[in-house]
């Protein structure tokens, strides 16, 4: 069958006929590259899967502009038209796309080669990872729509549910699930953005349940863990699988998300190859630096990052304290994950303190004394002090820490009060809270708490004396306005019944 035979015998004819139509065309290099398993192993000596794999790879990196050829998208944002006049002369759709129809997306190409089984959509995707000027993001997007193709029930939030309700978690083997995640995991883009959060969750939730390998599931983690900022509440909420009637949450796993978070500050700035100083002419220091401290902050997590982050800590810190299970010490090892500077306000760690505490009545007289450290009262909104000075289940000194720094700073912003002119007393128990806030541990503060309860008259008058001159300062300050103050307004919810401006009522019980 070769030319040594024949002129224009069979090989010849059968590798022209590849040439000019299988591999010049777009769906027929897929459909050929579909056919060569049943082929196998003959179809990869004769390099059929090598050649269809080129020839699809190298496709799918075209300019979109040069596109001519048909291919499958039915995917919304393709076909919607960008203004009223693009819709009044668009042709009606007929489910291929063309270059005449419509404009060609760069990710064209991602519906037809989802269509492969994952031992081809492998060898198809890494030879288009490694094609020049392919977007992470859209390779990211690829790996999405395929993952949600082959496990639909991962883009339903309440697929895990259903799944446990059924008792599926012990009994149903799940060998091509964990296969399909495996490889999916092993082609996840490496630069940062390329997935989002939401997916890369579903993604890891999925792995929990199924029982992928833990270096995959470590990889997950670490890449959730570059991202945590763009994350959800709810898509945090990964349910515990191994023992769903112990925890209501993986709380391990959101553990380690965290710390991953936090180690981008530790990472160490990446450093300039030596050969490339062998091409290019000697930078000066300060551009060196430059390329160091750009270099940090790529690796590290910013101060505004830090701050959703926080947030988001004690929004799943709230939703985690109604668990019966928890444990006092894993709550407080969560709540302390993140430093004290990137919580500007203690209402969401308040609120979830409070739910701890009405879930658990168990905790003893010590332990809510320790979990209430955490708590800075300087930090707390008006609500949330005016909550607090009435809630039963705090200790007695936090409930009065609160009332005590509700006035200093309503004295010290409204009344022109400064830290200097406080009473002594005061400011002891503003150096007292501080330390406790900084350290987070009890040694000595015990006894400087006694000592300023042992001193509580004085206190007392002292605060008495202190509303004289803030009233004072009130009546020269505000003649013509009968408006009342931050202070009394909050004190007078508190003790409906009591004056608070001449001073002969002291605002402590």
């Amino acid at each position: 069958m070769t030319e040594s035979a024949e002129k224009g015998n069979l090989v010849s004819k059968v590798e022209a006929f590849l040439n000019s139509y299988i591999f010049h065309g777009w769906k027929d290099s897929i459909i050929a590259f579909r056919s060569t398993q049943s082929l196998l192993p003959l179809a990869e000596e004769l390099q059929l899967v090598s050649r269809c794999v080129n020839s699809i790879a190298s496709k799918a990196v075209v300019n979109p502009a040069k596109v001519d050829w048909s291919f499958t998208q039915t995917r919304s944002k393709a076909r919607e038209p960008k203004s009223i006049s693009e819709i009044a002369h668009s042709p009606p759709w007929n489910g291929n796309q063309t270059k005449q129809s419509h404009p060609v997306q760069i990710d064209w190409w991602i519906e037809d080669i989802a269509e492969l089984d994952v031992n081809l959509y492998v060898q198809v995707f890494l030879k288009i990872k490694a094609k020049d000027g392919i977007q992470p993001r859209v390779l990211g997007e690829a790996l999405q729509f395929y993952t949600f193709k082959w496990l639909p029930g991962l883009a339903r939030d309440n697929y895990f549910d259903g799944l446990l309700k059924e008792n599926k978690h012990e009994t149903a083997n799940f060998s091509k699930e964990r296969h399909l995640l495996e490889r999916i995991i092993a082609m996840l883009p490496p630069d940062k953005g390329s997935n989002s959060c939401n997916f890369l969750l579903k993604v890891l939730k999925a792995a929990i349940f199924f029982g992928i390998a833990l270096p995959s599931r470590k990889e997950l983690i670490r890449r959730v863990g570059l991202q945590l900022e763009e994350a959800s509440l709810k898509d945090l909420l990964i349910p515990y699988f191994p023992e769903p009637d112990h925890y209501l949450y993986d709380i391990e796993t959101m553990e380690s998300i965290v710390d991953e978070f936090m180690m981008q500050d530790q990472s160490p700035p990446t450093s300039p190859k030596h050969e490339h100083y062998a091409y290019v002419k000697r930078r000066t220091k300060s551009a060196e630096n430059i390329n160091i401290v750009e270099s940090r902050r790529s690796n590290s997590a910013t101060h505004g990052s830090k701050l959703r982050v926080s947030k988001l800590i004690d929004g799943y810190l709230a939703e985690i304290a109604i668990d019966p299970q928890l444990e006092l010490s894993r709550f407080m090892a969560l709540a302390k994950s993140v430093p004290n500077f990137t919580r500007p306000l203690h209402d969401g760690l308040y609120r979830a303190i409070d739910i701890y505490l009405k879930k658990h009545p168990g905790v003893s007289k010590g332990e809510r004394k320790k979990l209430c450290r955490l708590l800075d009262c300087k930090k707390l909104s008006m609500d949330a002090c005016m909550h607090a000075a009435q809630n039963e289940r705090l200790p007695l000194r936090t409930v009065v820490q609160v009332l005590f720094f509700e006035q200093v700073r309503a004295a010290m912003n409204g009344g022109g009060v400064t830290i200097s002119e406080l009473p002594t007393t005061l400011k002891a128990l503003m150096a007292v809270h501080e330390g406790d806030s900084r350290e987070g541990t009890s040694g000595g503060l015990d006894d400087k708490w006694e000592e300023v309860q042992q001193n509580f008259e004085i206190l007392n008058r002292d605060l008495a004396n202190m509303k004289i001159k803030l009233s004072e300062v009130e009546k020269e300050h505000s003649v013509a306005s009968n408006t009342p103050t931050k202070s009394k307004k909050f004190f007078s919810k508190l003790w409906p019944g009591k004056t608070f401006s001449d001073g002969k009522k002291s605002c402590c019980p």
